[in-house]
């Protein structure tokens, strides 16, 4: 018998949305009996829509990802996503043996895409990632900024309108995070595909994301969202930026405060 997960999976959704997640609530089990991690979260993220998911260290936000991905199941609640998601991780999980440009088309040849198309394919998005000239590059030839749009490229090379991110620059230094921030904004704006973005800082979230979407400490809720109006493109160290962090930094706080009265 398929799983709710799967058959969610199978379904379109409503024109309207790219994801929506549906009252879904995931325990696991313990030492201690079942540990409720998320429960009744309600989430839809429209076509093109940019949202970032923050909250403090185990709070559920990469195990939510992993429900939307297909990697795991809810414990109750269903999720629809119309297709398969492409997902991206901190880390960028390249194979070292392939060149940046294999490591590409591996994606392209599990997507279907025919032998005589895939080069140009993955010469294609390496420039829209700005690696154009890097196909032929060794993994260990790449720095981790480079490594991280390779990975990019590939999450794209799926062809998936909702991309799933992981804290994909949280083990960069400031300098080519911010770069990437950049390059991500723009390819978003670019290809119009859909972003669930899972981070624990504060003011990436903001210069990233059309919406703002702070779950509660353990176990995960939704515990507040904000619409962020600010103009793009946006820097970490605008006026606006800092201020909406503030305000966001503070509910973060006060979420964390609770949790350590439990």
């Amino acid at each position: 018998m398929a799983s709710p997960l799967a058959k969610a999976a199978d379904e379109t959704p409503a024109a309207d949305h790219a994801a929506r997640i549906d009252h879904v609530s995931k325990s696991f089990a313990g030492p201690a009996g079942r540990q409720l991690v998320l429960d009744d979260i309600t989430l839809d993220v429209a076509p093109g829509e940019f949202v970032t998911l923050l909250g403090a260290s185990g709070c559920g936000k990469s195990t939510l990802l992993g429900l939307v991905a297909g990697l795991d199941e809810p414990t109750a609640g269903s999720i629809s996503t119309g297709g398969r998601p492409a997902l991206m991780f901190q880390e960028h999980a390249l194979f070292p043996w392939l060149t940046a440009g294999k490591n590409i088309e591996l994606a392209l040849r599990l997507r279907g895409v025919p032998r005589p198309e895939r080069r140009g394919e993955a010469e294609r998005l390496l420039e829209l990632v700005r690696l154009g000239g890097a196909y032929g590059k060794r993994v260990h030839e790449l720095s981790g900024g480079m490594r991280q749009r390779v990975a990019l490229a590939r999450a794209l090379a799926q062809d998936s309108r909702l991309l799933l991110m992981d804290e994909p620059f949280a083990a960069l230094d400031a300098i080519t995070r911010d770069v990437l921030h950049d390059e991500l904004t723009r390819i978003w704006r670019e290809t119009d595909v859909s972003i669930l973005f899972v981070t624990h800082n504060v003011r990436e979230a903001v210069r990233l994301a059309e919406r703002v979407v702070l779950l509660s400490s353990r176990p995960g809720r939704v515990a507040h969202e904000w619409r962020v109006d600010i103009p793009q493109p946006r820097r970490i160290e605008d006026h606006d930026v800092a201020a909406l962090s503030v305000e966001i930094t503070e509910q973060l706080r006060g979420e964390i405060r609770r949790h350590g009265q439990h």
